[in-house]
């Protein structure tokens, strides 16, 4: 009677056990499989995966209408679909249908605005993430790169830093405007 007075009988309870412990290793054995690739997020289709592995397995460890080997069988789809797309990001020209990749916002202190329009980035939000940098001023800001995942890199420096490598940039659109003498390869 308590059970029931919870929402759960003692055998739900067990099965929702039993089946945490098997996602969990299933989680395991497959990401030992496909390797830390599989968790990363440098792309948005990694970040997209990451969700849909968490919501699989919470899915599959808390409803008794999704079975483990559903669950399971889940997982092992969506590892297979990102080992998939880690050997297409390897054609070169393929890697671009597959992610948007990063985009330079700023060059300097100065905004891009058909880059931010881009993006679907206002000036405010990214004089937001200037301040989070800890940028108090434009001169500070050497770019601000859109990475692949969204997150934002702000790049500072300093009166006496050295120039930025343009080897570190040569997969951002909008690249030239920071080293417009620099020939780019690939």
């Amino acid at each position: 009677m308590f059970m029931n007075a919870l929402g759960a009988s003692w055998q739900t309870l067990l099965l929702v056990a039993i089946a945490t412990i098997g996602i969990y290793v299933a989680l395991i054995v497959f990401s030992r499989l496909a390797g830390l690739r599989s968790f990363s997020e440098m792309t948005n289709f990694d970040m997209a995966a990451t969700v849909a592995f968490g919501s699989i397995m919470a899915t599959t460890a808390v409803t008794t209408s999704t079975s483990l080997l559903s669950g399971a069988v889940g997982l092992a789809v969506l590892f297979a679909i990102q080992w998939l797309l880690a050997q297409v990001r390897r054609i070169r020209g393929a890697d671009r249908v597959v992610d948007s990749g990063p985009l330079l916002l700023m060059k300097g202190g100065r905004f891009i605005p058909e880059h931010l329009a881009m993006a679907q980035v206002t000036q405010n939000d990214l004089r937001g993430k200037l301040r989070e940098a800890g940028v108090t001023r434009y001169d500070q800001v050497g770019a601000v790169v859109m990475e692949a995942t969204g997150v934002v890199s702000v790049l500072v420096h300093g009166p006496d830093d050295l120039p930025m490598e343009p080897d570190l940039f040569s997969s951002i659109r909008g690249r030239e405007q920071l080293f417009p003498d620099h020939e780019f390869t690939g």
